[in-house]
């Protein structure tokens, strides 16, 4: 069976919603899945990197804050020096997801720190494969109506409850990236 981590860091919920999306899809596919989620002090179990070590895939998310990733998920990304300096997380497919309250909100810099941070780790970037709902019918509650080709993006507007947002497109796009993942690890996986 194909194994998946996810990694993330959710200070309000509304990424915790999109961790659960991601996690449904891999699920859905068949993958086992392990949730690993950084809480508010930036800090994980010690048994962390030995288990994304096992795993053939990881995906990462955090909030857009400020123009970038939780400074929770930079100490977590921060730590994993000892397993880059022994390729420990080398050749796993790796994927993210983010989320902020504006429709823009320099999501695009949260997805090229995971992926700058996956390449660092010499791992295998899995995008979306995605096409945007961009038509003037789209809305909020349609497919990548972001747009997101390196990872799922999604909206939750600043006043909005987890139970409100993010919306339900960007929930299935964080669900469709999830199975996407655990489908190409799988092929990689032989």
């Amino acid at each position: 069976m194909t194994k998946i981590a996810i990694v993330y860091f959710s200070g309000y919920g509304h990424t915790a919603k999109q961790a659960e999306a991601v996690q449904h899809g891999a699920a859905a596919a068949g993958a086992e899945v392990t949730m690993f989620r950084i809480d508010a002090n930036g800090d994980l179990p010690e048994i962390t990197f030995e288990t994304l070590a096992a795993q053939d895939a990881i995906v990462y998310g955090s909030p857009t804050y400020m123009g970038g990733p939780a400074w929770q998920f930079i100490k977590f990304a921060d730590a994993s020096s000892k397993p880059w300096f022994t390729q420990a997380l080398k050749d796993k497919v790796a994927a993210g997801f983010t989320n902020s309250a504006s429709v823009n909100g320099d999501k695009s810099s949260t997805m090229l720190f995971f992926f700058t941070f996956s390449q660092q780790h010499g791992q295998i970037w899995v995008g979306t494969g995605l096409m945007p709902a961009n038509s003037k019918e789209a809305g909020p509650d349609d497919v990548n109506w972001t747009a997101g080709f390196a990872g799922a993006l999604a909206i939750s507007p600043s006043d909005a409850s987890p139970d409100e947002a993010p919306r339900q497109g960007d929930l299935e796009t964080a669900r469709l990236l999830g199975k996407r993942v655990a489908e190409v690890a799988a092929k990689l996986r032989g």
